[in-house]
């Protein structure tokens, strides 16, 4: 299983939200670059990074911190926040990004979500953020009409090889994460799950990894301390 460390762009710095909430916001350092650096001295080999301006207002405010830690770090990065155009996937893909995530895009723009796994394959990534069952779209301010269980056969039906699925409801609340919904992903779904949201202690960690899944984001658990990265990586490993 892969651990991605997560960072959170917000006017450049690393900041995180809880259960998606902007006006519930925690700058944790004004320095991305420096977080992304600790995160490889620890033995991190990827990272999970989100530009929430992007996500909430669409373009790509953030772009030059996720090229600074794509060209001056060796990890793999993989980016989510408010990519709605060829364009922007190229864009990022030029920086030196690993992977692209697109969300509302996925959600709203079919055509634009087929031709971007056609020309990316593997590069293009989904998320399914899920609240009350449904799929969250727009920085999560608003609910889609799709089940979960619906988009991701949809996913998988159009080609997309990895989803990120995360509990809204857990994020940033620092109360464990929804160990049923990836277990019952874990069986149901063909692709790549990275399972994101509450992860909140070595045992989540350690209990995802048992579940097969091919990935987990730690976020605030990291910044607060209460999972130590480098023993985490260790027992993922």
């Amino acid at each position: 299983m892969i651990l991605f460390p997560a960072i959170d762009l917000y006017e450049k710095q690393a900041v995180r939200l809880y259960k998606g909430d902007y006006a519930q916001m925690q700058v944790y350092s004004t320095d991305p670059l420096s977080v992304a650096k600790d995160f490889e001295a620890c033995g991190a080999k990827a990272i999970h990074m989100v530009d929430l301006e992007g996500a909430r207002d669409g373009g790509t405010p953030n772009l030059s911190v996720v090229a600074s830690v794509a060209r001056e770090t060796g990890l793999f990065v993989e980016i989510g926040g408010g990519i709605r155009s060829l364009e922007t996937v190229k864009a990022y893909l030029d920086a030196g990004v690993g992977r692209v995530i697109l969300g509302t895009a996925a959600v709203k723009d079919e055509a634009f979500l087929r031709e971007a796994v056609a020309l990316y394959g593997e590069k293009i990534a989904v998320g399914a953020d899920v609240r009350d069952g449904k799929i969250a779209i727009k920085g999560w301010k608003e609910l889609s009409d799709y089940s979960l269980e619906d988009f991701l056969r949809k996913m998988e039906a159009i080609g997309v090889k990895t989803v990120i699925c995360t509990d809204i409801s857990r994020d940033g609340a620092m109360r464990g994460t929804n160990r049923e919904l990836y277990q019952k992903l874990s069986r149901e779904t063909g692709m790549n799950l990275i399972a994101s949201g509450g992860v909140s202690t070595l045992e989540d960690v350690i209990a995802l990894r048992d579940m097969d899944l091919y990935g987990v984001i730690i976020g605030k658990a990291y910044y607060t301390g209460a999972i130590d990265l480098r023993q985490a990586l260790e027992v993922t490993k």
